[in-house]
């Protein structure tokens, strides 16, 4: 598989998650109306994605160390697909939520294949150029995402952006079908026998590498996911944006992400993976000031909150690419499993995001704002201290040495 099937391949199956929520949110506020559902309802059908997509991962990727890459990508895909097109037929929230539930197993299949592909072809310093080229296509796919969602829940409802979703998955799938073949070369028969699996969870757990990286992606996926799970009732109910207007909004956020992805590139050229990252937490901890400055001062208008998010997503750009490369690193023969506690890290804390914002969403911006501030704050307090320590090899093998 040559280098430019292999971006277009993770960008796609990365972009999924993108295409998942953010074509999905501008609709939220007329789902909500249609089928009469509260608060705590609608926030659940993004809960519910999440916790299966977290779980899912665990099962996955180590079958995706057994039988290959290929075959549980494939049935991810048909999964996800067919679950999309049912969610535009629900008649009920009750039938949505179940709906968004198995997408999120398909949606895993999506993400943990994508990162293990990544660790079979390259090496983690390549693997983070790599994944900085496929991000840069997740960034573009994520800024046309809410745009397109917004263009079409105002012009047709909700539905048909569940079915937009459908469509992005079956030309995903059809991709991956024709142009991507098997990139495990050694099988792992062990790796879905729980005490061995076990095992191999308790061994990459423990690895400080691991650690490092692996809090640094889900602190920083918490301030994003903060973000998109609040937003489109921040922007549309609260700061009086239609949805289209929050769709160019998001997307220009999104525009944003894919500089901070192609900055990162650049850096990767000349710098290690942990000094990338010590460059980029600068911008992710002045989004989170200016956010909990917004909170603290009460003036926030759509223009505020979108300079404000545009610094940390900046940030983000630099820190994805870099910490999620960095989690598969250290683990050749067991890049499924890696992937997959690392995945399931992100979406706990999504699913905790989305518990959270259920309650605290009051009507005001505060709550937000500052949920977003606490988690871009620790994320730029993990990329400062724990990546620089641990998260270069000889760092990490010194340290694994003496505990």
């Amino acid at each position: 598989m040559t280098a430019a099937t292999a971006v277009l391949a993770l960008a796609l199956l990365l972009g999924l998650q993108p295409v998942t929520t953010d074509v999905y949110l501008p609709a939220l506020p007329a789902l909500r109306a249609d089928l009469g559902a509260g608060m705590s309802a609608v926030q659940l059908t993004l809960s519910a994605l999440m916790v299966c997509f977290g779980l899912g991962q665990l099962l996955l990727g180590p079958l995706a160390d057994r039988i290959g890459r290929r075959p549980v990508l494939l049935a991810g895909l048909v999964l996800y697909t067919l679950a999309a097109a049912l969610a535009a037929l629900s008649p009920t929230i009750e039938m949505v939520i179940l709906c968004r539930a198995v997408q999120g197993l398909g949606l895993a299949a999506a993400v943990v294949c994508a990162r293990a592909m990544l660790r079979d072809l390259y090496e983690p310093q390549q693997g983070a150029q790599i994944m900085a080229k496929a991000l840069t296509g997740l960034g573009l796919i994520a800024m046309l995402s809410p745009t397109l969602g917004g263009l079409v829940a105002a012009q047709f409802g909700w539905r048909a952006a569940m079915g937009v979703i459908a469509v992005f998955s079956a030309c995903a799938l059809l991709f991956i079908a024709l142009r991507v073949p098997e990139t495990l070369k050694l099988r792992n028969p062990q790796a879905t026998r729980l005490l061995p699996l076990l095992g191999a969870w308790r061994q990459i757990a423990r690895h400080p590498t691991f650690v490092a990286y692996g809090l640094l992606t889900s602190l920083s996926y918490g301030a994003l996911y903060s973000f998109l799970a609040g937003s489109s009732f921040i922007y549309i109910v609260l700061l009086g944006a239609s949805r289209p207007h929050y769709g160019l909004l998001v997307g220009a956020c999104s525009g944003i992400y894919v500089l901070g992805t192609l900055w990162c590139r650049s850096m990767l050229r000349r710098k290690t993976v942990p000094e990338a990252i010590a460059r980029g937490a600068f911008f992710t901890l002045a989004g989170a000031l200016a956010m909990a400055a917004l909170a603290l001062g009460g003036e926030a208008s759509l223009i505020s909150v979108t300079a404000a998010q545009a610094l940390f997503i900046f940030g983000h750009g630099v820190l994805q690419p870099c910490s999620q490369a960095g989690v598969v690193g250290p683990f050749p023969r067991h890049a499924g499993a890696a992937s997959a506690l690392s995945g399931f890290a992100i979406a706990a804390t999504a699913f905790g995001v989305g518990a959270w914002l259920g309650v605290a969403l009051d009507g005001r911006i505060a709550p937000w704002a500052w949920t977003i501030a606490g988690f871009a704050a620790l994320s730029a307090l993990t990329a400062w201290t724990l990546v620089q320590r641990l998260g270069r090899p000889a760092a990490a093998s010194a340290v694994s040495a003496t505990t």
